[in-house]
């Protein structure tokens, strides 16, 4: 049986009027890898409409695992998202909506562990000659609140399952489009690099599912919910 893995990325925003992370999404939308099936969708730059909608693709297509994708234009390479915090503090979205110092959920923990490989995706990137690294600040955007809402409900509906964020270097066209030094990759190896980092996700599935499904990748502490401590800073995870 086939594994669906859904792959998101987000439309351009701000001052970036070509977004790799979506371009990406589009073009693996319906591709087989190995034993997976991609679903590729582009989410919005707005805060409440990401939200809502990465919840129901989760709850429309019970996806078997979760890549989401985001630009971070200025970094060299594939990084790996370790954490999601729950802050909203950054720019305007694409609807002229601007969170400053807020929770993204106040009766929520106060961050979320990937639940990625990401140190097999990592190693498999590497192990190729891709540049990649493991990442430990999604920001307090778009993407750090894509993947906190993505793990949060997946926590809250009980299901145990890979999901996590990528942030990806900006592409050629978008550097051309800044018309500003920003380093650049072409596109071609953006999606090579995506392709290989969730074939390396399949891996670790096919490999960890003999182990039965409470299996946990090794890159994070044991449960990835970090709770609340007293005077709401951070906890250990219980």
């Amino acid at each position: 049986m086939s594994t669906t893995v859904l792959v998101t990325g987000f439309e351009p925003f701000l001052t970036f009027p070509v977004n790799p992370s979506g371009q990406i999404a589009a073009a693996l939308d319906g591709e087989a890898l190995g034993t997976g099936r991609v679903v590729g969708r582009v989410l919005p730059v707005a805060y409440e409409r990401a939200g809502e909608m990465v919840e129901a693709l989760l709850d429309e297509l019970r996806p078997d695992a979760v890549v989401a994708l985001g630009l971070a234009a200025g970094r060299e390479r594939i990084c790996f998202e370790r954490v999601a915090i729950n802050c909203m503090d950054g720019e305007v979205d694409n609807q002229g909506v601007r969170h400053q110092d807020e929770l993204i959920d106040p009766q929520g923990p106060a961050a979320y562990f990937t639940t990625l490989p990401i140190r097999a995706m990592e190693e498999q990137l590497r192990a190729e000659a891709i540049p990649a690294a493991i990442s430990n600040t999604a920001g307090t955007y778009l993407c750090n609140y894509v993947m906190y809402r993505l793990l949060h409900h997946l926590s809250r509906t009980g299901r145990r399952i890979p999901a996590g964020f990528v942030h990806l270097p900006a592409s050629h066209d978008l550097a051309v489009a800044l018309e500003r030094p920003v380093p650049s990759w072409p596109a071609d190896d953006l999606k090579r690099a995506t392709e290989r980092s969730v074939e390396a996700l399949l891996g670790w599935m096919a490999t960890s599912s003999s182990t039965g499904p409470s299996s946990e990748p090794r890159n994070t502490p044991h449960g990835h919910a970090l709770r609340w401590g007293r005077g709401r800073g951070y906890a250990h995870p219980h």
